[in-house]
């Protein structure tokens, strides 16, 4: 399945190359005619990237995103209170990230408070990675832990998990199939991957994998073809 991504910052719908606040690939003024454009998909990815930096959340367009649309949210959810929040906004799925993680590893005591307030199978796990190590804090820090112990160890607390290759995420040149092959054999939960998945081959060999594809950059190219003039267009 494709996932569309919606990330919000500052009011409007965002792209970042790997998530550099400084670095916009793209940015679009209303998220709801984003979303227009992603009524074929039967659910989409929000993201919000100020709460993410600490920043005041982006409620109100959250909230109107899930009255519209499935949409699995993530993004600055560190408690269980925001957590169970952004469920009553509507929210299909609560993506829990760094919050998720201690300096030592898997933050199990937050984890084991989460689920006894929140049903697993509305949560998921991002484990974003950076040359195979976790990163947490607007991946600004980069934990000694690999992306298949963190899965293992996470198994318990989540129905789901979103897989973030950091390292090509945003650069519209490619993912890396051999990571989410590493991931995949990690874990017998489903898997939804991300970061520079670009092509209609990308997406079939994840699918093969039994994974999910999350778009950013690469959906938004085929989706606003005039914003991106010079690029093909792609065929998924």
């Amino acid at each position: 399945m494709i996932i569309p991504c919606i990330d919000l910052m500052g009011n409007k719908v965002v792209q970042l190359v790997q998530g550099r606040e400084n670095a916009k690939a793209l940015e679009l003024p209303d998220p709801y005619k984003v979303l227009e454009k992603f009524s074929a998909f039967p659910e989409v990815q929000v993201i919000d990237l100020d709460a993410a930096l600490g920043r005041p959340p982006q409620s109100h367009w959250v909230r109107g995103l899930c009255q519209r649309k499935p949409c699995r949210v993530g993004g600055g959810i560190r408690n269980v209170e925001v957590a169970s929040e952004v469920l009553s906004h509507g929210a299909l799925k609560v993506i829990i990230g760094s919050a998720a993680f201690s300096a030592g590893g898997v933050n199990h005591s937050f984890l084991k408070m989460l689920n006894r307030a929140i049903p697993r199978e509305r949560l998921m796990i991002a484990v974003d990675c950076l040359n195979d190590c976790v990163a947490v804090a607007g991946w600004k820090r980069i934990l000694p832990l690999r992306s298949g112990d963190a899965v293992r160890q996470l198994e318990p607390y989540c129905s789901e998990f979103l897989c973030t290759c950091i390292d090509v995420e945003g650069k519209l040149q490619g993912t890396d199939l051999n990571w989410f092959r590493k991931v995949r054999a990690g874990t017998s939960l489903p898997v939804t991957a991300a970061g520079g998945i670009t092509t209609d081959e990308e997406i079939h060999a994840l699918e093969e994998m039994g994974m999910n594809a999350a778009l950013g950059m690469g959906i938004y190219r085929k989706m606003f073809p005039e914003l991106f003039p010079a690029a093909s267009a792609g065929t998924f």
